[in-house]
């Protein structure tokens, strides 16, 4: 019996996570996450990207980050029906992101669809819907951390803590005599609410997470992390305007509450309010609630009932948050891709006396991106907006493991026999921390797979290729073409109004009109020519 292993997802990107396992009698996925990131890059989201769902025995989910759930739902409306893996409080968390997630591209059809209709077109269907979401977290099964398990026939996998978010595990697989670990997503050490990643030695063929491969962060007890985030917010709310917080719904949301319930109680952010203007991470934040005695650094209390801390479901209380000033406002999406967070930054970014701040990793080609790489113009939701708002970062909140700390769990699992496998990171951190893998001689050989890429994995001797990835996955990856129209859009008026008189501004449109007339014709005439061959 052999053991493939294919690549689905987080080649060289951070989303999108998704290993497929096949011995030839039973095939199992570890996470089928969602791609996240440049339109080119979530238009991977309407392919069918396992081959038979119907036919697939199960799924191990190591957490409840879109990132690595956010499929299920079209999986089970594929046709897969089998049982998915995972701990207790994953699955509690599955009901509400998948759920939330399902109403998000429901909303998404029914706004193309208003346009679509107007233009004659026939209408699209959502990816899928809220009710495909709660289908797929009702096939939830819960395990516990460290327990032996029989995920598919022919496998046996046990789960450990991996420190990142609420529930997040890493697995431990083992099928056709090879012993594999999957990392998930790594937490970073000494993060609130959880305890340090753990996991056994010993393996045939590790894969790792490499979101901060390149990357050495500077190391901040909770309490530096207080101190800092208490700058941050006195020098916003100082300037008058409001500090606009956009974060992830789940983890994210809940250590920024720890730490500002604390610094409220303690009196050093005055009579700061804070909206939580999410419902997702209003449901999420419930989640951790009920968890509170498996969560380290609460004090013994509950820090999201803080009386500084309001929660905002109703959508007009939302809108409401558009007319304030001297607030602070989390909302989502984290790397401002989606959600109520586009609302806020339409009605601050161009404020100078606003401030953005960013507390998690944006990927390449998002909103959040752009923005906090200094672009002075952004395109949000059909309109240009200048961007004049402070815009800040504070690392130490990252829910990931820096490039250090990714380095020390790889030698941690070692002595490893065959083969590294790096996904989950774009291509200047993964190619760093694959270089530096193979420096220090943490496994016989160091791979970075490409989406759509299969391996074959034997005991105790390197992978091998067997099928390479297709180009239109791997050129997908990155920032895109509407990336780089977002860009001239937002900044083409600007420029034309710095040409002298309307005379050179009406010869510099026909010029650019004739550039794009020139590349159709070129495309046209190539298409004849290979039509009549």
């Amino acid at each position: 019996m052999s053991l493939t292993v294919t690549l689905h997802g987080a080649g060289r990107t951070v989303t999108g996570s998704c290993l497929e396992f096949d011995t030839g009698k039973a095939r199992l996925l570890v996470d089928c996450g969602m791609f996240q990131g440049s339109r080119t890059l979530e238009s991977l989201n309407m392919a069918k990207r396992v081959n038979n769902p119907e036919k697939l025995d199960a799924v191990i989910l190591t957490h409840a980050h879109i990132d690595h759930s956010g499929l299920l739902p079209k999986l089970v409306k594929d046709g897969f029906s089998g049982p998915i893996w995972c701990t207790d409080q994953t699955g509690e968390l599955l009901e509400y992101m998948l759920a939330d997630s399902g109403r998000i591209h429901e909303g998404e059809a029914e706004r193309m669809n208003r346009r679509r209709d107007r233009e004659g077109n026939r209408a699209m269907e959502p990816l899928y819907t809220e009710a495909d979401g709660l289908e797929a977290w009702r096939m939830a099964r819960p395990v516990a951390l460290g327990q032996w398990f029989e995920p598919a026939p022919g496998y046996r996998a046990r789960l450990w803590n991996a420190g990142h978010i609420l529930g997040s595990a890493s697995v431990e697989l083992e099928a056709a005599g090879v012993r594999m670990m999957c990392s998930g997503d790594i937490g970073p050490d000494n993060k609130a609410f959880h305890p340090d990643p753990e996991g056994p030695a010993g393996f045939d063929h590790v894969f790792c997470e490499s979101t901060y491969g390149d990357r050495a962060r500077e190391k901040h007890s909770i309490a530096e992390r207080r101190d800092i985030l208490a700058g941050v917010v006195n020098e916003a709310l100082g300037r008058g305007g409001n500090l606009i917080v956009p974060t992830f719904a789940l983890e994210r949301t809940q250590e920024l509450l720890l730490d500002l319930a604390n610094l409220s109680r303690d009196g050093r952010i005055g009579h700061a309010t804070v909206f939580v203007d999410s419902p997702l991470a209003n449901r999420a934040t419930k989640v951790f609630a009920r968890h509170l005695e498996d969560l380290e650094d609460t004090g013994g209390t509950n820090p999201f009932e803080s009386t500084a801390i309001h929660y905002v479901n109703d959508v007009s209380e939302s809108v409401r948050l558009n007319t304030i000033s001297g607030a602070i406002i989390l909302a989502a999406s984290g790397m401002c891709e989606a959600g109520r967070i586009r609302h806020h930054l339409l009605h601050n970014l161009h404020r100078r006396d606003s401030t953005v701040l960013f507390v998690g990793f944006q990927s390449e080609g998002s909103l959040g991106r752009v923005i906090l790489e200094g672009a002075e113009r952004v395109r949000i939701t059909g309109k240009d907006v200048l961007v004049r708002a402070q815009i800040r970062r504070i690392d130490s909140y990252s829910a990931h493991a820096d490039q250090a700390e990714l380095l020390d769990w790889i030698a941690a699992r070692a002595p490893i026999s065959g083969s590294l496998m790096l996904d989950h990171g774009e291509s200047a951190a993964i190619d760093v921390l694959a270089r530096l893998a193979q420096d220090r001689k943490l496994a016989p050989s160091v791979i970075v797979p490409g989406i759509g890429e299969t391996w074959q994995l034997e005991p105790g001797s390197r992978a091998s290729r067997l099928r390479t990835a297709p180009p239109e996955t791997a050129a997908a990856v990155g920032r895109d073409w509407q990336n780089s129209y977002a860009d001239l859009a937002s900044s083409l008026k600007q420029r034309l109004l710095r040409i002298e008189n309307a005379e050179a501004r009406e010869r510099a449109i026909a010029e650019m009109r004739a550039v794009l007339d020139s590349y159709t014709e070129f495309r046209e005439a190539k298409k004849d020519r290979h039509d009549h061959r």
